[in-house]
């Protein structure tokens, strides 16, 4: 694989461990800012949001800037916002701040994905995918609890100035491996861009974005509290957990893409979702017990983020076809559709934790995700209807 394709990995690493290191800090920063724990869940809300919100904007407005150029100036806007964290003095300061990093988020991984697939050739398009976000699954099995255990050991403080450290590193990564002449189409205008939201196929692959990644969210956010007031696990010991899943969650994802690669996109999110929908019903019953929580969480790991690569390489060859001018856009909205699953389901799960209790998040998020199920199968058979109209056609064509 290109270098370049390693200098993306290296910035998701660190803005993989920003997102979610946060999951494992809750009951820390509620206690130190005086908050109650669904208000702690908010953080990763607020984030998510900012992701929602710069991803399409940001990428439309910045659009006719070098890539590189955008890659590093993203990477210090996203430095600027940890250290913004790592001194917040209260909680509104710390919401600002996870906002701030959130827009530098969201526009990184638009663009990342169409620069992905324009360094390999078609038939690697998820593999490449892969590649990158296998730099926010390593953050998740090394960052995200390196910066749990630092957060307990110094204060939660301390982990974001950890993570601005990171963000220098990809900065630095990002100007030396990315090389200049990027594969850039001509930008389309504003309107052009836009123009993705009157497509009625792209906005179902982001409702099943959002669909799938807000049943998964309303259950992780709150999987430290799972952790520790269900399974019983004392705080020092929530960071090996999640240790745990982060590994599965590297293995899951690089699966995730061969899985794409061989199948198609459409078949392997059918795969994944029937899947995340069985563990997320299974933790159920087995959060009470230690070993059997720990397996599940196992599990969970494997197939909470191998949808990733069939999303994003699905979003893309849908964009081709649908609205081949503003490819980045697109892609850039599926990352917003992400994120507004993450915000919609750490949302969700705080009001689930207040009215019915904790446990009550897992089952109403595998409903979700079986949502997302009945949506990828929609737009499978919608795409085969296609085919079926594109065959006569084209042999018309020959004829002619």
């Amino acid at each position: 694989m290109p270098l370049a394709l390693w200098a993306l990995t290296l910035s998701a690493f660190a803005i993989g461990t920003t997102e979610f290191v946060i999951v494992g800090l809750i009951p820390d920063v509620a206690a130190s800012l005086g908050v109650s724990v669904p208000s702690a869940g908010l953080l990763v809300s607020v984030y998510a949001l900012g992701v929602a919100i710069g991803a399409p904007l940001l990428t439309a407005l910045t659009a006719r800037v070098p890539r590189k150029t955008l890659l590093i100036s993203l990477m210090l806007l996203f430095t600027l916002g940890n250290l913004v964290a790592s001194i917040a003095p209260g909680y509104a300061s710390l919401m600002a701040a996870r906002v701030l990093t959130g827009l530098a988020h969201g526009v990184f991984f638009s663009i990342g994905s169409t620069i992905a697939t324009s360094l390999v050739p078609k038939e690697k398009a998820a593999s490449a995918i892969a590649l990158m976000f296998t730099g926010l699954t390593v953050a998740l099995v090394t960052g995200v609890p390196l910066g749990t255990w630092i957060g307990q050991q110094f204060g939660w403080q301390s982990t974001f100035l950890a993570v601005a450290s990171l963000g220098v590193v990809a900065m630095i990564g990002s100007a030396i491996l990315v090389p200049k002449a990027i594969g850039q189409g001509k930008p389309a205008s504003l309107a052009k861009q836009f123009a993705v939201l009157r497509q009625p196929r792209l906005l179902l692959v982001y409702a099943i974005t959002t669909l799938g990644y807000g049943g998964s969210f309303i259950a992780f956010t709150y999987l430290a509290p799972i952790l520790q007031d269900v399974a019983g696990f004392a705080p020092s010991s929530v960071s090996l957990v999640m240790l745990v899943y982060g590994v599965s969650v590297a293995a899951g994802n690089i699966w995730g893409g061969r899985l794409a690669d061989k199948k198609g996109p459409v078949r392997a999110l059918q795969i994944v979702f029937a899947l995340l929908a069985a563990v997320l019903a299974i933790l159920t019953f087995t959060a009470p017990h230690p070993l059997l929580v720990v397996a599940t969480v196992l599990a969970w790991g494997a197939v909470a983020f191998g949808n990733v690569p069939a999303l994003q390489l699905y979003v893309v060859q849908r964009a081709e076809r649908d609205a081949p001018q503003a490819v980045d856009m697109a892609s850039g909205l599926n990352i917003a559709a992400f994120n507004l699953g993450i915000a919609l389901g750490a949302w969700g799960g705080g009001v689930i934790l207040k009215h019915l209790g904790l446990m009550a998040t897992p089952p109403i998020g595998a409903l979700i995700v079986v949502g997302a199920l009945a949506l990828t199968t929609l737009a499978g058979r919608l795409d085969k209807r296609d085919a079926r109209v594109a065959r006569p056609v084209a042999k018309e064509a020959e004829l002619v």
